[in-house]
């Protein structure tokens, strides 16, 4: 008798998922280097600098000290302590443990508040341009994205937008200011407007706030958790280290927020990842706890890379970029470029075009639900940078010739 081998047919709930963008640019310029092509990669959202001295120096003492072994599901009491007063000098806020989840990496609070709170059938309200991560954990929550366009206010979400998108159905408004991908944010009065209205419709936001601490004067750092307890109630603020101490490869994220809300995300990473990493949580610990000097410099780094960047930009010949007021990302307009293009007529196509030909790479506003745009990362050098734009203005001059 034959035997019948089943064949891999995978879940609904995946097969509309993406793989992620940002990440399969970083594989395809990989790819190129290692086949011997000078590459420029501004497609990666990763800090160029190294994870600063005294955080690693406290990883290594957790590994002579055997720091090694299973902590509690939530974090140690230690870590949340070292966030609960780092966010209460940065907001006057103070949470309590029971408010406070650590996970492996930001993605992974994200993940956990959604399948926590969401529904097949409810609405998730995903301002444009998003990062590429929200949707897809939209689709495996088995909920709608309605997506709130804001590029006719220059990619800055205002609460008639919101209010505009609510539905019987909304349970839930992501935001992540300053932007990913736009770099832009959202002023303080307009979230407190936006979360009144959260509170007045009965639905929830997520601030992710990864990008917190790179802002640039004059504009200053805003945290959810500013805001009075009443509007707090709503809001469930996602923190990570990657981005504001160099710390990508550590995986350590953390979450804060009502404590019904904490305790389920915590009964779900208990039987994924049980723990966030000991040793990331004693280096987390050293990184909330020690003076910011060095954030404080990557941030200045951050902005002389930007104040050549924009300008650059906005001189070549058929782009146009609004000046971000955060993170590490330009969000150039390339319309006019693909715009009656023979060659290049979408965004992806232009990305492709210049990794190919240019081995520039950065990635295609459509991944962020933007077409017409393409991210650009200034995680990267000032000389790299330089670079990269000599290049794209070359290969554009081409195109629209």
């Amino acid at each position: 008798m034959s035997k019948v081998i089943s064949k891999f047919v995978p879940a609904q709930r995946v097969t509309e998922m993406s793989l992620s963008s940002t990440l399969a640019v970083m594989q395809k310029a990989d790819t190129l280097k290692r086949a011997g092509k000078d590459v420029i990669d501004l497609g990666a959202g990763e800090p160029d600098f190294n994870t600063p001295e005294h955080i690693k120096q406290a990883a290594h003492l957790a590994i002579d000290e055997n720091f090694t072994r299973y902590t509690p599901t939530a974090g140690t009491k230690e870590v949340k302590d070292a966030i609960i007063n780092y966010i209460a000098s940065e907001t006057s806020t103070r949470y309590e443990p029971s408010e406070v989840v650590v996970s492996a990496g930001g993605k992974q609070t994200i993940f956990n508040a959604l399948l926590t709170l969401i529904n097949p059938g409810d609405e998730v309200l995903l301002p444009a341009p998003y990062w590429v991560t929200f949707p897809e954990v939209v689709t495996l929550a088995e909920a709608k994205s309605i997506v709130i366009d804001t590029e006719p206010t220059n990619f800055q979400l205002t609460a008639e937008q919101v209010k505009a998108s609510i539905s019987p159905r909304t349970k839930l408004l992501i935001l992540n200011s300053p932007s990913n991908p736009s770099g832009r944010i959202v002023s303080p009065t307009e979230f407190k407007a936006i979360a009144e209205l959260a509170v007045e419709h009965n639905f929830f936001i997520l601030s992710d706030e990864c990008y917190y601490k790179f802002v640039y004067p004059p504009h200053k750092t805003f945290s959810a958790a500013s805001l009075s307890k009443e509007l707090r109630t709503n809001i469930l603020i996602c923190g990570s280290l990657s981005k504001t101490y160099a710390m990508t490869g550590w995986r350590l994220g953390y979450a804060l927020g009502a404590k019904e809300w904490i305790s389920e995300m915590v009964k779900v990473q208990s039987h994924s990842t049980s723990n966030p990493s000991s040793i990331g949580q004693r280096a987390a610990i050293a990184a909330l706890s020690s003076p910011q000097n060095t954030v404080e410099e990557m941030l200045a780094e951050y902005k002389k890379r930007r104040d050549y960047l924009i300008p650059a930009l906005n001189s070549i010949s058929g782009i146009e970029c609004v000046e971000p007021e955060g993170a590490f990302y330009a969000f150039p307009n390339i319309k006019k470029i693909i715009e009656n293009n023979s060659q290049v007529k979408t965004s992806d196509q232009l990305a492709e075009y210049l990794i190919d030909q240019a081995y520039v790479a950065l990635t295609a506003g459509s991944a962020f639900g933007s077409e017409g745009y393409l991210r650009i990362s200034y995680a990267t050098s000032l000389e790299t940078l330089k670079q990269g734009v000599e290049r794209i203005s070359a290969c554009v001059e081409k195109l629209i010739k």
